[in-house]
């Protein structure tokens, strides 16, 4: 099946139709104008400038602004192939929105491509500041509307939030791809529990291209093209000078894993900056500064990470802002693929920039989109394969609860007091075909096809076979009790759906490490609707061995439906050896869950007895 919007009831009209009505009215230039931007230290930022070719309508094109660390564009060698682009990071973003009447401004930011400075964290309140200024550069051209909108996938996303953040009167819409809210507990530290790979890999991806380490980049499926030849100087610098001596300022950028060892909780500071924490790096701090007016549309997948989906939930709950919208489709991090078990093609059939235009010809255009008839949040349903809109989040209010029994059974009602024994193996892991490969940017296109059996090494709870089929969409939370042979330990809780011919499906996750099990008040700009912590020291409490502790949290959210005649199953390890680090390191916990009585551990699921009867809309 597809991920489609034609012919389905979610929309009025899909973005697939609308991109229909909306053909190209401008040419591309060849080439983009180049420059450097002077910020208020000096550090100069290289920008490209993309402007339609055509009859420049009064007032001038609004602009979209794309703030990469990932070259704005690559200089190409000499005899590169004519099909090369040199821009494979901005490339979608001009063709798509320059033709429709925008102008697009691509801007190495500080610390990377041709641009001067050094990067001293990912994302941080000094790059923040020069996003303001470069805001007022876009405003002063003759060519500028004087409104400006941002967009990207994942860093260029968060950036977008920075970007509007800044509270600078020109942006009025920005579009957050698959990007978080809360780096720590979106992205680095699910759970409290630090991704064993993802600072390696990233490390290594940037020092390929901050330090124009083609031998390093030749080895990175996004960036491995042998046509390109480091970043792309501006237009002033004719021998490339300039721009290589850029890049010896990267030399001394700031290096992710030695970087994140010291945020070990969400409220950690840099021993050397007690100005700089955690947050500094996060959207979510800075939510304050946001315009209120600023139109935001979140767009995620139920695949994209540890948390990201988290991330563009929690925005849309957490900010005041009026002009909101959600989208949460069947998707990896961004959007490269289509995860589905049943899926058509690999490639998905949505197209997120369509919907993205939309949003932007309403936001800054002015343009009669019909928009405003939409349902604010739409998301995708895996295995009933269709598209849902909602007018508010969680989409189901309702929600049943399953209880952990004897015999390794989810029942529906609280049984017998009892305990299960669980030996946390360390060895237990989720393999390589995860949700997580691809923030480690290896380039996977098949998800949990390998799940079949990797429940045998855990704990299991499986419930009677359904006698109907159940919708659920939101995030299942789980409620445990345990004892632990140790200080600390890590629960990764597994849901999947066992279908009546015995295949098992995987269907979401979570984590948490006990360190941070107590629960906290949301934060003003963390408005979550599934049990918060703020994952920092001060509420951090070890374990006291063999006495029995509560964790009561979310998996990440998801839309599926359980088909009749399938058992629902719930599954608990102690570690993933493939994607997050050990803990207590070399201490292998023995685990008590406690079921039944007093200390009843449950499962909790939001839940829509019988789905929704299937409908389509045809063209009006």
């Amino acid at each position: 099946m597809s991920d489609s919007d034609a012919m389905c009831s979610a929309w009025r009209k899909p973005p697939s139709r609308y991109l229909e009505e909306r053909p190209p009215r401008f040419r591309l230039p060849e080439r983009p104008r180049s420059l450097y931007l002077t910020m208020r230290d000096g550090c100069r930022l290289a920008a490209d400038i993309y402007l339609p070719l055509g009859e420049t309508p009064v007032g001038g094109f609004p602009t979209i602004l794309i703030l990469t660390p990932y070259y704005r564009r690559f200089a190409l060698r000499e005899g590169a192939s004519p099909t090369t682009d040199p821009s494979p990071n901005a490339g979608k973003y001009r063709d798509f929105f320059v033709p429709r009447g925008y102008a697009l401004v691509v801007v190495d930011v500080r610390g990377t491509g041709a641009s001067f400075g050094t990067r001293d964290s990912f994302r941080s309140p000094v790059e923040r500041e020069d996003y303001r200024e470069i805001a007022d550069w876009i405003v002063a051209q003759p060519w500028s509307k004087g409104i400006i909108g941002s967009t990207g996938i994942s860093y260029l996303g968060a950036a977008a939030c920075f970007l509007a953040s800044t509270g600078h009167k020109a942006v009025k819409a920005i579009a957050p791809l698959f990007a978080v809210w809360n780096t720590y507990a979106d992205h680095l530290y699910p759970g409290g529990v630090l991704l064993n790979n993802l600072a390696r890999t990233y490390d290594e991806l940037m020092i390929g291209l901050d330090h124009d380490r083609r031998d390093i980049l030749a080895r990175q499926p996004y960036f491995s093209n042998p046509d390109f030849a480091g970043p792309q100087p501006v237009d002033e610098d004719v021998d490339g000078s300039l721009c290589r001596a850029a890049v010896r300022e990267h030399l001394a950028n700031f290096h992710m894993p030695d970087f994140i060892s010291e945020f070990q909780f969400a409220d950690s500071r840099l021993p050397y900056d007690e100005a700089f924490g955690a947050f500094s790096f996060s959207p979510y701090h800075y939510a304050e500064s946001i315009d209120p007016d600023v139109a935001i549309y979140s767009i995620s997948g139920w695949m994209d990470g540890a948390g990201f989906s988290n991330g563009s939930i929690a925005r849309y709950l957490s900010l005041p802002n009026k002009k909101q919208h959600l989208l949460l489709g069947p998707w990896d991090h961004g959007a490269r693929t289509n995860v589905s078990p049943w899926r058509k093609s690999v490639q998905p059939e949505f197209n997120v920039l369509a919907e993205v235009l939309r949003f932007f010809d309403h936001y800054l255009m002015g343009l009669d989109t019909g928009l405003q008839h939409e349902s604010p949040i739409h998301y995708f349903c895996l295995h009933e394969e269709q598209w849902r809109e909602a007018t508010s989040w969680p989409p189901i209010e309702d929600s049943k609860i399953f209880y952990l029994s004897a015999s390794g059974a989810l029942s529906a009602a609280i049984g017998s007091p009892g305990e299960d024994i669980y030996r946390v193996d360390f060895t237990v892991g989720t393999g390589s075909l995860t949700r997580h490969e691809r923030l480690s940017a290896i380039d996977t296109s098949e998800y949990y096809t390998d799940w079949q059996g990797r429940d045998e090494r855990m704990l299991s709870y499986t419930s009677p076979p359904l006698e109907e089929k159940v919708e659920i969409a939101g995030h299942p939370v789980v409620d445990l009790w345990l004892k632990s042979s140790e200080r600390d330990a890590v629960l990764h809780i597994y849901l999947s759906e066992v279908e009546a011919d015995g295949t098992v499906r995987y269907v979401t996750e979570g984590v948490l490490r006990a360190l941070h099990r107590k629960e906290a008040e949301p934060q003003r700009f963390q408005k979550w609707t599934w049990p918060f912590r703020d994952f920092s020291r001060a509420n951090a409490e070890p374990l006291t061995p063999g006495e029995p502790a509560r964790m009561r949290f979310a998996l990440l959210p998801t839309a599926w439906v359980f088909q009749r005649g399938s058992r629902i199953r719930m599954s608990i390890a102690g570690a993933d050896c493939d994607h997050y680090v050990q803990l207590p390191h070399g201490r292998p916990p023995v685990l008590g869950i406690q079921r039944g009585g007093r200390m009843a551990s449950a499962l909790t699921l939001p839940w829509r007895q019988g789905g929704i009867q299937s409908k389509t809309r045809g063209k009006p």
